[in-house]
């Protein structure tokens, strides 16, 4: 059973900074792509941030400059750091992976999420 599970969240002032970390557990080969959504309320979710095993990343234009995605192959573990947070970061954050057990291709996973509030 393969898992990510997510921390790091909270209630962070406008202009601060908060890390974001995300772990895969459980049984399998690989792991592709792991990446970060977000879902506001009332709003659809998106991508923030991904990195490829390889380590090349992709950023929303919104967090461009402000947030950095980075992963540690042998933790398989994936970070978002974010600094410079705006009241409009406020949402759900979300952990993807890709990821490919003994037995099938690859899958994406998803973790529960993480609250980020930003707000003085």
């Amino acid at each position: 059973q393969v898992q990510l599970v997510e921390s790091g969240g909270g209630l962070v002032q406008p202009g601060g900074s908060l890390r974001l970390s995300c772990t895969a557990s459980g049984s399998f080969f690989s792991i592709r792509t792991m990446g970060w959504y977000r879902q506001a309320p009332g709003k659809e979710r998106e991508l923030v941030a991904s990195i490829t095993s390889g380590g090349s990343t992709k950023y929303a234009d919104s967090v461009k400059g402000r947030f950095t995605i980075s992963r540690d192959n042998a933790k398989n573990t994936v970070y978002l750091q974010m600094n410079s947070l705006k009241p409009e970061d406020t949402a759900v954050y979300y952990c993807n992976a890709e990821i490919k057990s003994y037995y099938s291709t690859f899958n994406s996973y998803w973790g529960r999420g993480t609250q980020v509030t930003v707000s003085s």
